[in-house]
């Protein structure tokens, strides 16, 4: 519950618009009980849940990012606006079915440089999905003199590209205009 007032303070006192949880960390998928609290009050608090989804960088486990335990969150909290990081790589086309599956998922393509984008992720960025990824470097880790002459590279159609380096991004996370 301390994690619960926590949450609370920071996005009523310091202006935080996301709750941002790394289940590898505790060991714990992202549909364990322990963060259904949070859920609930990131979504009373209007804020987006952001979470990485796919491998672990870091030596953990990485069974804690299968994109499907966001299918049960989504189904659990329609209200909570759901932001998936890295791509869901190895996994991407099951972050893919679940991204549209549920009007209040999102992908972020942190981490990820993208010429190495998996061809049905740039494909999804390009046609169906292009309302659901939002561009995200993972800075510094990766640099935007690095990153952004591949998107690019990506040849995405001007009002795709700015659905994808702004406006989705805006709208996932509930961002003034």
């Amino acid at each position: 519950m301390k994690a619960v007032a926590d949450l609370e303070h920071f996005v009523r006192q310091r202006g935080f618009v996301c709750l941002r949880i790394e289940p590898f960390m505790w060991k714990k998928a992202p549909t364990d009980r322990v963060y259904y609290p949070l859920y609930a009050k990131a979504a009373e608090l209007d804020v987006t849940f952001q979470t990485q989804v796919g491998h672990t960088g870091p030596l953990f486990p990485s069974e804690t990012g299968r994109p499907l335990y966001i299918d049960e969150v989504a189904l659990d909290f329609p209200e909570l606006r759901i932001v998936c990081g890295h791509i869901g790589w190895p996994w991407t086309e099951e972050m893919i079915a679940v991204a549209w599956k549920h009007r209040n998922v999102w992908i972020d393509t942190s981490a990820h440089v993208p010429k190495h984008y998996p061809p049905a992720f740039v494909h999804f960025l390009k046609t169906f999905g292009k309302d659901k990824v939002c561009f995200a470097t993972d800075y510094p880790l990766l640099q935007w003199d690095r990153v952004l002459p591949e998107v690019d590279a990506l040849e995405l159609p001007p009002e795709t590209r700015q659905r994808f380096l702004h406006d989705n991004a805006r709208k996932a996370f509930k961002l003034p205009g």
